[in-house]
C-alpha cells in the first residue's frame, strides 16, 4: 500500500505515468489502474493519506466487482452489453432505462433496472475515470450553443428560418438561461452572453466558453488566443473568459448536459406553435425556462431556482453601471481641414487641428466615435448615421487658432483666382455655405481639380453658370461639365420674365379666366 500512496502523491503532484512506474518500480498497467482506481473513487489524497494500509486495501478492493460477481452469467452478459450502452446514450433520444429494456428483452433472467444502472456507473467509472467537478457558488458560468435548432417563419414569403439556442448555467445551483438568436457570430454571442448576466442578475468570476470563433481566435491547449470584442466584453464585466480545452467536451460538462435537458423540456414545449418573429419565440422560450428552473430537481426537494436564491445571488458580483457595447477599430488619416471620415457612415468628425495628417485609430460602437492617437483619446463624439455632414467641436478648428496648413480659405481663393473671376467667386460662396469654413475645403478640393481634368475655361464657365443658378457644390460643377452645359451661358437672369414658347401641352393664363 505504500507504492500506491506513492502512486496517487506523484500523480497528483503531475507526475507522468511513465515516470511513476519508474519511480515506484511497478508496471505501467498497475500504475494506470490505481490512477483510474483514485479519479473514479471521488476521494481527495487527503482522505486517502487518512486510511490505514487495510482499509486503503479494502476501500480500493470494494472498487472492484467481486470475483463471484465476475463469474456470473448475469453480470458477464450485461458487460458485453455496455460498450453498446455507451456509445448509443450518445444520441440524445436515449436513456438508461431504455436501454435496459433493450437489455432485459436479450436477457430475461438479467439484473433489474436499478442494479443494472449501479454496474453500469461502476464500470463506466474505471473505463471513462474523470475527476469529479465541485462548482463553488458564483465562481462560473457556463455557455453554450444546442446543436438542434428552432425555426421561426417568414409571414411574408413562408420560408422556415433556422435560428440558434443560445444556453448559459451558473455551475452551483444550475440556474439556467436560454434564449433563440439568428446566429454565433460575434453580435449575437456576445448579446446572449449579455442577457444571461442581466437574468441571472450579477456577474460571477468566469465564463466558461466553447472555442467558437466569436469568442476564440485560436484554440489552444494552455493559452487560447480570444477574440479581441469578447476579450473587451468580459474587461467590461470583470470577469475571467476561460475557453475549453480544443475536443475536451467534458471541460463544460454542465451545459453539455443542460442541452440535453432542455432538448427535453424547453424544446418539447416550444415546438408546439409556430412563431413569425425572434421575439415570439423568445418569449415562448423565456415561459418554458421559468417552469424550467421551478421544478424540484430529481431526488431533492428544492428547485434550481431556490438553490440559486439561497446560495449563489448573493456571491455574484454587481452588474457594469452601464451595458456593454460592441466597439470596431479603423485606423485612418486626419485630412487637412482636420476632420476623420468614419466611411461605413460617410460622416465627419472633427479632431484637434494639430493632429492634421497624423495616422489615427477611431473606436467606434453604435452610440459613440472615439479618436485615439498613440493610446491617448483626442476626441469623441456622438455618433451620427447622416451621410456627408460634419460634426463639429469648435476648439478642434484650425480656423480657430490662426494655424495654416495646405487647406485653408485664402489658399483656396488664391488657387481659384488662377482659373478665373467666375471661380473665385464660386469658392468665395462655397466658403460661405457652412458655419466652418473647414467643413467645404473637399468641395472646393474637388471643384479646383477640375481644371486639371477639362481645363481652366470649361471650368470657370460652369462656375459662371452655377452661379447664376446660386448652387453651390461640387455636384454640382460635376453634373455641368459632364453634360456639357458649361458650353451654353445663355442662361435666364435671376427674376427675368421671358416668355414661354408656344406648345399644345400648355394653356396659358387665358385658360383660367
Amino acid at each position: 500500500m505504500s507504492k500506491v500512496r506513492n502512486i496517487i502523491r506523484l500523480y497528483t503532484e503531475g507526475v507522468s505515468k511513465q515516470s511513476i512506474g519508474d519511480r515506484t518500480d511497478l508496471p505501467r498497467n498497475s500504475v494506470k489502474k490505481y490512477i483510474r482506481l483514485f479519479l473514479a473513487s471521488d476521494k481527495s489524497p487527503e482522505e486517502l493519506e487518512l486510511m490505514s494500509d487495510t482499509e486503503l486495501e479494502q476501500f480500493f478492493m470494494d472498487m472492484v466487482p467481486r470475483h463471484y460477481v465476475e463469474n456470473d452469467p448475469r453480470y458477464i452478459a450485461a458487460v458485453a452489453f455496455f460498450p453498446g450502452m455507451e456509445k448509443a446514450l450518445k444520441h440524445r433520444e436515449n436513456t438508461k432505462g431504455k436501454l435496459w429494456q433493450q437489455y432485459i428483452a436479450l436477457n430475461p433472467d438479467g439484473y433489474r433496472v436499478s442494479q443494472f444502472k449501479g454496474y453500469y456507473i461502476k464500470w463506466l467509472k474505471v473505463r471513462n475515470p474523470v475527476m469529479h467537478m465541485e462548482h463553488k457558488a458564483g465562481e462560473k458560468m457556463y455557455v453554450d450553443y444546442a446543436g438542434q435548432k428552432l425555426h421561426i417563419i417568414n409571414p411574408e414569403s413562408g420560408e422556415m428560418i433556422p435560428v440558434e439556442v443560445f444556453v448559459a448555467i451558473l455551475g452551483a445551483s444550475q440556474l439556467t438561461y436560454v434564449e433563440a438568436s439568428y446566429s454565433q457570430k460575434k453580435e449575437d454571442f456576445i448579446g446572449s452572453c449579455e442577457n444571461a448576466l442581466h437574468y441571472f442578475g450579477g456577474v460571477p468570476n468566469a465564463i466558461v466558453t466553447d472555442n467558437l470563433k466569436s469568442a476564440v481566435i485560436k484554440g489552444n491547449r494552455y493559452e487560447p488566443t480570444l477574440n479581441e470584442a469578447f476579450r473587451d466584453f468580459v474587461s467590461h464585466y470583470t470577469m475571467s473568459a476561460l475557453p475549453a480545452a480544443p475536443y475536451k467536451p467534458k471541460y463544460k460538462a454542465l451545459v453539455e448536459g443542460a442541452v440535453k435537458i432542455i432538448y427535453r423540456t424547453i424544446y418539447g414545449t416550444v415546438k408546439e406553435r409556430v412563431y413569425s418573429s425572434l421575439e415570439l419565440i423568445n418569449k415562448a422560450i423565456g415561459t418554458a425556462l421559468e417552469e424550467h428552473n421551478n421544478r424540484l430537481l430529481q431526488n431533492r426537494p428544492f428547485s434550481r431556482r431556490q438553490l440559486f436564491e439561497e446560495t449563489e445571488r448573493q456571491t455574484l458580483h454587481a452588474l457594469a453601471a452601464h451595458r456593454y457595447e460592441l466597439k470596431h477599430r479603423i485606423i485612418v488619416t486626419v485630412m487637412k481641414n482636420n476632420y476623420v471620415n468614419l466611411t461605413e457612415d460617410k460622416h465627419f468628425y472633427s479632431v484637434p487641428y494639430h493632429f492634421i495628417g497624423k495616422k489615427v485609430t477611431l473606436l467606434y460602437s453604435q452610440s459613440i466615435v472615439e479618436v485615439y492617437h498613440r493610446y491617448e483619446r483626442i476626441a469623441i463624439h456622438n455618433r451620427s448615421r447622416q451621410p456627408y455632414i460634419y460634426t463639429t467641436v469648435n476648439e478642434h478648428l484650425a480656423s480657430k487658432h490662426r494655424y495654416m496648413s495646405d487647406w485653408n480659405p485664402n489658399k483656396f481663393i488664391e488657387r481659384a483666382e488662377e482659373v478665373g473671376p467666375e471661380t473665385k467667386q464660386y469658392i468665395i460662396e462655397l466658403l460661405n455655405t457652412r458655419q466652418h469654413p473647414e467643413q467645404t475645403y473637399r468641395s472646393c478640393q474637388g471643384v479646383l481639380s477640375f481644371a486639371a481634368r477639362v481645363g481652366k475655361e470649361r471650368l470657370n464657365n460652369a462656375c459662371r453658370r452655377a452661379l447664376q443658378y446660386g448652387d453651390y457644390g461640387y455636384q454640382t460643377i460635376k453634373a455641368i461639365l459632364e453634360r456639357g452645359l458649361d458650353g451654353n451661358t445663355d442662361v435666364a437672369e435671376p427674376g427675368s420674365d421671358q416668355p414661354l414658347p408656344p406648345h399644345d401641352n400648355i394653356r396659358g393664363k387665358n385658360y383660367y379666366r
